[in-house]
């Protein structure tokens, strides 16, 4: 194995952690919405993770072997604060849009449309001139989709409604996050950029909060189990995984992994909740698995050898 797949192997692994993450995700983003709004919830578990990340800096940069004299060093890159700051605002549109469209469409529906991120990426960064992976990624792809829907819609309706048009937006959003990423992470501090992001979206979060959707004490306080995962793992763990993790990735390859969220939560409620799983759903899993196998085989899979 050599240096370059031994790195892919362990990303792609982070990053199958970070969709078994967000996948339990949906329980408690659902839970919490029972009591607050959708820019509350977005404020107060960016606020958490932002303040998760900056509590757990200092052990990070000993893990590193970062001396105290040269912690401070990386917050004086401009491109890491650019990085923060677009990926913050891009990370807080994307929750939002996710948030809302919950309110207004099936969480079915909203999981497969959330997940044509997988999709959305390849066809921006083939637009923009990125190497996108060839028609082993793009079979890949396919695959995943078809995996999704067999996941996700529950039925063969077709309808658009207001739900699904904000969902869609958020799918555009969170792709253009992943590629923010892929622009950013490799040139800046990892954890820093990502704790950056956190407090980016909470100020965000906290405009739109007090402009729209002033909380109550209560609401809060019957919210905080839901606030507290979605700050500390969602955001804290999960999303610094996914900025760690799509260094040396190929950003396409990351939407596929990542978009095994959706298998995820039905797993997760299955397990969980109880709910059952029905032979579509199984078979949409295993589709799904099939396609993430495929992006990860190494291309060509058998080379031929050269005649001596």
């Amino acid at each position: 194995m050599t240096p370059e797949q031994s790195v892919q192997y362990r990303n792609s692994f982070l990053l199958l952690i970070t969709a078994t993450i967000w996948g339990c995700g949906f329980v408690a983003q659902a839970l919490g919405m029972e009591h607050i709004g959708p820019f509350a919830f977005t404020w107060a578990r960016s606020f958490i993770g932002g303040v998760f990340l900056l509590c757990l800096m200092p052990m990070f940069d000993r893990f590193r072997g970062t001396k105290k004299t040269d912690a401070a060093s990386p917050w004086k890159s401009k491109t890491l604060w650019i990085g923060g700051f677009v990926c913050g605002t891009m990370l807080f549109i994307s929750e939002s849009l996710q948030q809302f469209g919950i309110l207004y469409t099936t969480v079915g529906k909203a999981s497969f449309i959330t997940a044509l991120y997988i999709v959305i990426v390849p066809a921006v960064s083939f637009v923009f001139g990125r190497h996108v992976g060839g028609l082993k990624v793009w079979g890949a792809v396919v695959l995943a989709v078809a995996g999704l829907y067999l996941l996700c819609m529950t039925d063969d309706a077709f309808s658009i409604g207001l739900g699904d048009l904000l969902v869609l937006a958020c799918a555009f959003s969170f792709a253009l996050h992943i590629l923010v990423i892929d622009r950013y992470a490799p040139f800046v501090d990892a954890i820093r950029m990502s704790c950056l992001q956190f407090f980016i979206g909470s100020i965000w979060g906290m405009i739109m909060m007090m402009l729209f959707e002033p909380p109550s004490l209560e609401g809060m306080i019957n919210a905080v189990w839901a606030i507290l995962f979605a700050g500390v793992m969602s955001n804290g763990i999960a999303y610094t995984l996914q900025v760690v993790a799509q260094k040396g990735l190929n950003p396409t390859l990351a939407s596929l992994i990542m978009s095994l969220e959706s298998v995820v939560g039905v797993l997760a409620g299955w397990l969980l909740l109880g709910q059952t799983l029905t032979m579509r759903e199984i078979a949409g899993c295993a589709v799904m698995a099939v396609a993430i196998i495929l992006a990860q085989l190494p291309s060509p899979l058998f080379k031929r050898r050269s005649r001596s």
